[in-house]
């Protein structure tokens, strides 16, 4: 009886059960290395990873190769052109290899928020750090990347979730392809906390002005902050509004928030209807005067890019805010101002949370489909309607 012959994947073999990898270095290539061989530890005993692993390092050994019969060639600007990535493919798994599979194996049950969150996140350390391999990342480039985005101002928060979803991108790529490598992302040292601003509410007197001055102005800047003060929306969800999201020719006008192709919404109460009145009534008619469709505020859109770019809208506003008051005011601080102006006038809280697209912690208020929209059978638990609510609440404003 003849043995059984084990047959391995492509360029694989095992030595004690674990399986490596090897490739011979093309002749005419030779003069770029040091040994005739490329042989890498593949770091498991599994085929089908030592499968995978096999397949994504032929892929970038034939397009190193590939670059680096284009630099031996005569034309001298070609060679400058495809030298740095050459360069960056002898570092194996780049960050860009790594993010591709995560989001092409991983993300597959992940939304189009989280694609575009992956993909910043690595923008930030690409910007920090530059491209590198995988394996060439050190636990001081981690500390440097930490202080890049505290340089950025974003908060301890903000950190802790870029950082959590750097590792898992690392992770998945080190443990996919079998990496003798740790993580250089994991154990760094991350404030527990960064002081936030204060997100005050405005008083009425502050709001008042801001109001005067946005219809002073009368830009999309204002229109931006004077659709948030009179929706309680936030930022990023109304950075992200279309046109068509503003319902004016309705008998109540309304946004129409919902997610769409250029964001998400931060929760499920989050997609919701919300009257216009005041401010936003002001802003929304003035915005589509201006865009018959598309989005409402492009400038806050990256180029040739369909996700909105909300830091970049929070950052100019902010700035144009703390400019008028001495007051640590922030643009969010409309969004906290909206609900307090709504207490003010007795609205019910579970009425609140609606408009708001805030979450309740009280089991009771998940029953039922909530408030109908529709104003003349909109009541609260005094017999008010909806509409006068937000009458009265302008009236309180504005006289």
């Amino acid at each position: 009886m003849k043995p059984k012959i084990l047959k391995h994947p492509s360029y694989t073999y095992r030595k004690d059960g674990v399986y490596y990898f090897v490739r011979n270095i093309p002749k005419d290539l030779a003069k770029h290395y040091s040994k005739s061989k490329f042989v890498k530890s593949l770091r498991t005993k599994s085929k089908r990873r030592a499968v995978t692993a096999s397949q994504v390092l032929s892929a970038k050994l034939d397009d190193q190769w590939f670059k680096l019969r284009l630099v031996d060639d005569s034309d001298p600007l070609m060679a400058i052109k495809v030298s740095e990535g050459a360069i960056a493919c002898r570092f194996g798994f780049t960050l860009s290899d790594a993010l591709a599979q995560y989001l092409e194996t991983k993300g597959l049950d992940k939304g189009v928020l989280s694609h575009r969150t992956a993909v910043r996140n690595c923008d930030y350390l690409k910007l920090a750090i530059g491209e590198k391999g995988i394996e060439q990342n050190t636990t001081k480039d981690a500390a440097n990347f930490r202080e890049f985005l505290a340089r950025k101002g974003l908060s301890g928060a903000s950190i802790h979730r870029i950082f959590g979803n750097i590792k898992a991108i690392f992770n998945f790529c080190i443990l996919e392809n079998g990496l003798d490598v740790a993580n250089p992302f994991s154990g760094t040292y991350l404030p527990s906390s960064r002081p936030l601003e204060t997100r005050r509410a405005f008083n009425q007197s502050d709001l008042l002005k801001l109001n005067q001055l946005c219809v002073n102005k009368n830009d999309d800047i204002r229109w931006l902050i004077s659709l948030i003060a009179d929706t309680g929306m936030r930022l990023s969800a109304a950075v992200g509004l279309e046109v068509v999201d503003l319902r004016l020719d309705e008998e109540i006008p309304f946004v129409d928030l919902k997610p769409n192709r250029h964001r998400g919404l931060k929760t499920l109460q989050s997609v919701r209807c919300i009257p216009l009145v005041g401010a936003s009534l002001w802003a929304a008619n003035n915005l589509r005067s201006k865009h018959v469709s598309g989005v409402c505020f492009p400038r806050y859109f990256s180029s040739g890019k369909l996700s909105s770019n909300s830091a970049s809208a929070s950052a100019s506003l902010n700035k144009w805010i703390k400019s008028i008051f001495d007051e640590n005011y922030v643009v969010h601080g409309l969004r906290h101002t909206f609900r307090d102006r709504l207490r003010n006038v007795g609205a019910p809280a579970d009425l609140i949370d609606q408009i708001g697209g805030w979450s309740s912690s009280s089991v009771g208020q998940s029953y039922g489909d909530g408030y109908s929209f529709e104003v003349a059978s909109i009541l609260n638990s005094s017999g008010y309607r909806f509409l006068l609510i937000f009458t009265s609440l302008i009236v309180i404003l504005y006289d």
